[in-house]
């Protein structure tokens, strides 16, 4: 019997604790969205983004505070372009579904890890399922003209800014120990966050259901989830993440309906069910490219 097939029993448990665990996130962070959505509309998204930043330092920076030995451009620099991607991220999604609502701005960010996911693609089944997602969104914009052209901006770049963020989580999961490129990376979105929030904060809007949403936001869509992505990655493809992920705008969209009264129509719940459909299907029938032994390494690597 091969190592690699004696390791296949622990590499299967692996991968099965990394994609519920993603499972776990995937409701997390769309119920931390839709608390957003009711608190956007009284302190603004600057203020939203930066208290989810401040709660995720707030909470990580216990486990791991950076020293100066270790503060060394070529080895944080994939960490301080993730606190980047972070910010644009969150920032442009937040404003997005304060425009559009929840369900329609996840599934127009969503085109940003399956259009990562096709993009070395030559398979003409990529192909039809791009197009299909295309289709998909287009019909949830309306064809009429109504949506919100900047809010429809706004979730397209969140999307290219999500794209980023799961290449960089890679690479930093794969580089650096444990929360140390998370740590790094929401101490840099802060800082690029908090000059915004504090020139936008009303001090007389603040009460203690805001302060209360604010903080669930922050552990919901930053601190549990963003904290356990580099645990995730290490256990599962960048393939079976997105895969996962692919049911994102129907939880968004479940909880948009729940907790911020979202309604829609027929049209757009077949439109998000049709990019939903597209994505997964584009990515499960993707091949995994074989691993270079450094990554198999870092992967195995608690």
């Amino acid at each position: 019997m091969t190592s690699e097939r004696m390791h296949d029993p622990a590499a299967a448990r692996r991968r099965t604790v990394g994609a519920a665990t993603q499972l776990g996130t995937e409701v997390t962070i769309n119920l931390g969205s839709a608390l957003a959505g009711l608190v956007i509309p009284i302190v603004g998204s600057f203020v939203v983004v930066a208290a989810r930043q401040l709660v995720m330092a707030a909470v990580v920076l216990p486990f791991y505070r950076p020293t100066l030995a270790g503060l060394r451009w070529r080895r944080l620099w994939p960490a301080v372009a993730l606190g980047f991607a972070l910010a644009v991220m969150n920032l442009a999604f937040y404003q997005s579904v304060h425009l559009l609502g929840l369900g329609i701005a996840a599934t127009i960010e969503f085109l940003g890890p399956l259009t990562l996911a096709l993009v070395a693609s030559r398979r003409l089944l990529d192909v039809a399922c791009a197009v299909a997602a295309g289709v998909g969104v287009v019909l949830l914009t309306g064809p009429n003209g109504d949506i919100d052209l900047l809010g429809v901006a706004l979730a397209l770049i969140a999307a290219a800014a999500w794209a980023a963020y799961i290449v960089l989580t890679r690479s930093v999961a794969t580089r650096l120990p444990g929360l140390e490129g998370l740590t790094v990376a929401g101490i840099v979105s802060l800082a690029l966050l908090l000059p915004f929030a504090i020139a936008t904060f009303d001090p007389a809007v603040i009460d203690l259901r805001a302060v209360a949403l604010l903080v669930g936001v922050g552990l919901l869509s930053s601190a549990i989830p963003y904290s356990l992505d580099t645990f995730i990655l290490r256990r599962i493809t960048p393939r079976l993440y997105a895969i996962i992920t692919s049911f994102g705008p129907v939880v968004a969209a479940v909880f948009g309906w729940l907790i911020l009264n979202e309604s829609f129509s027929v049209l757009e719940v077949l439109a998000i069910v049709l990019v939903c459909a597209a994505a997964g299907t584009a990515i499960a029938t993707q091949r995994d490219r074989p691993k270079p032994e450094l990554e198999r390494v870092a992967e195995i690597t608690p």
